[in-house]
């Protein structure tokens, strides 16, 4: 028979997420951090992918991206609604949060506008 755990007063592990136990182990510090954030092409490919797989539109560029404390923030423009003409076709920006090795933490639209419309800044 196969010795009880409860008769030392350890309780059973927990059966979580991979990524779950991986993170945990990191913030404990028993996991070294990836020693380099990925460079600001590939967060911008990586931003586009990501938001495409959960959209299911393809963004159509990256108009900002930026280095953060804990990886980077990109702003993608997606075409949300496609019209004739294509000037009046709706797109969208969307923040997006990337950790330091890319992987998508965060996303939020921003803004909605027509392919025509252009930004007033004063």
């Amino acid at each position: 028979m196969p010795a009880d755990r409860e008769g030392d007063g350890a309780r059973p592990r927990k059966r979580t997420h991979r990524g779950a136990e991986e993170s945990h182990a990191r913030s404990r510090g028993d996991c070294p951090r990836p020693s380099q954030r990925l460079s600001a092409p590939r967060a911008m490919l990586s931003a586009m992918q990501q938001l495409k797989t959960l959209l299911g539109k393809a963004p159509e560029s990256v108009s900002a991206v930026r280095p953060t404390d804990d990886g980077w923030e990109a702003e993608v423009e997606v075409l949300e609604i496609e019209r004739i003409p294509e000037t009046t076709s709706v797109m969208a920006s969307y923040r997006v949060t990337l950790a330091a090795d890319g992987e998508l933490m965060a996303y939020e639209r921003i803004r909605r506008y027509t392919r025509a419309q252009i930004d007033r800044r004063g």
